[in-house]
């Protein structure tokens, strides 16, 4: 298996997906129910084999990535060779990044004295899904970019 199987939640809400693909290797669903029950490391294989699928396509079009603590976001651009990342570090304990008002206040003062800005890039030293998984299982979740794009700006302005 390259990444991990779906969770339960995650099968149920791709349910229409996972019966296609069952289809597309002339699996219906009452032989379905009959591998479950006879063949459980059959099923296995075959939720993990689907999993990967759905894992890799999800993956590919990932192109951004922000990863929140209390006093730091990680924010990553995933292109196709590099990944490029912006760290905002808040050097003020009493703003607390995963809260509303935290969260607003940086928007509101992202160039105050407590707030480091720092870039780098980084080429990928295994397969670029691998690390963009990796990093989703650390935590990341899948962004639309904007904010990113909004601090990039910013340190470009300055």
């Amino acid at each position: 298996m390259k990444y991990r199987q779906l969770t339960k939640e995650q099968f149920e809400s791709l349910h229409q997906e996972f019966a296609h693909f069952l289809a597309t290797q002339s699996i219906d669903v009452n032989e379905w129910n009959q591998i479950k029950q006879e063949k459980p490391n059959v099923a296995e294989e075959e939720m993990n084999i689907f999993s990967d699928i759905v894992w890799d396509d999800v993956l590919t079009r990932t192109e951004y990535l922000e990863h929140f603590s209390s006093n730091i976001i990680n924010l990553f651009k995933c292109e196709e060779t590099k990944i490029h990342r912006i760290v905002v570090q808040i050097n003020n304990n009493s703003i607390n990044l995963m809260e509303k008002e935290g969260y607003q206040w940086l928007l509101k003062n992202a160039q105050d004295p407590s707030v480091e800005i720092l870039q780098g890039n980084k080429v990928y030293q295994s397969e670029r899904n691998a690390e963009i998984f990796d990093l989703i299982e650390k935590g990341s979740n899948i962004s639309k970019g904007e904010l990113f794009e909004y601090f990039k700006n910013l340190i470009n302005a300055s």
